[in-house]
């Protein structure tokens, strides 16, 4: 049987992406959200804008849905599918890790934390699944807003300090976000709680549309050395359980 067609995956991420936000986007916001080129996102967006799927505005040259697509189902992965899909790698990356691991996905502006996994020892520990956490102050957070333009368009002018580390300047923040897609993964240190740490990366799925995150949380003294900077190896075991997850939903590429 023939593999699956990888620009009709991509051009349904584009249409997700769209669904997603609360307006209109612009050609690098899209490539750069799902990691294509600008000239293949634009190649698909003039596709879908031929067929009237999507439609572009004359003033600002930005894109959203057209006319022709009454429904698009739902525009992000269900929260119960993503929790199921990254269950079976969640485990074996605390038992790597030694340390907590949380899987979490965008919903109306927070991270919402859609599977917990307690860190393998004795200590007491909280189950977070089910609880909201602010996304500029997290590692799963900053990793979700900076693959989703429209997530990230959203934000308040001024962000909320949790702490004296939290990154509360926009600009800083937005250059925070370019850095974290170069390096595919992202850390907090000390931003929302003090002396706790963060490493997480994006969960992919079909077209490479970023549809949650993965991450592991503790002490900055077991995540970071003396410099604040987390242990390579460490983001090594975060990534290789992102890409496992992005496997099992089809983004291949990951």
């Amino acid at each position: 049987m023939p593999g699956n067609v990888q620009s009709i995956e991509r051009a349904a991420a584009i249409l997700r992406l769209l669904a997603g936000g609360q307006g209109s986007l612009g050609v690098v916001e899209i490539a750069r959200s799902l990691g294509l080129p600008k000239g293949t996102a634009h190649g698909i967006l003039r596709t879908l804008q031929h067929v009237r799927f999507v439609e572009q505005d004359k003033t600002s040259g930005k894109y959203h849905l057209g006319a022709a697509l009454l429904h698009l189902g739902t525009s992000y992965l269900d929260a119960n599918e993503l929790r199921s899909r990254a269950i079976n790698w969640a485990d074996p990356l605390a038992a790597r890790s030694g340390e907590a691991v949380r899987v979490g996905a965008l919903l109306d502006g927070e991270v919402l934390v859609v599977h917990h996994v307690f860190r393998p020892d004795d200590t007491l520990q909280t189950l977070d699944m089910g609880t909201l956490l602010p996304p500029h102050a997290c590692a799963l957070g900053k990793v979700l807003l900076a693959f989703d333009a429209a997530a990230e368009a959203q934000l308040p002018a001024s962000l909320e300090p949790y702490t004296h580390r939290t990154i509360v300047d926009r600009r800083a923040f937005t250059r925070a976000l370019a850095e974290l897609r170069e390096t595919g993964w992202g850390v907090d240190v000390e931003e929302m709680t003090v002396g706790q740490a963060g490493v997480a990366a994006p969960i992919r799925g079909h077209g490479g549309l970023v549809v949650g995150a993965i991450g592991i949380t503790g002490t900055v003294e077991r995540i970071c050395d003396t410099k604040g900077r987390p242990n390579p190896k460490l983001v090594t075991y975060v990534c290789d359980a992102a890409r496992a997850v992005s496997r099992d939903l089809g983004g291949a590429r990951w």
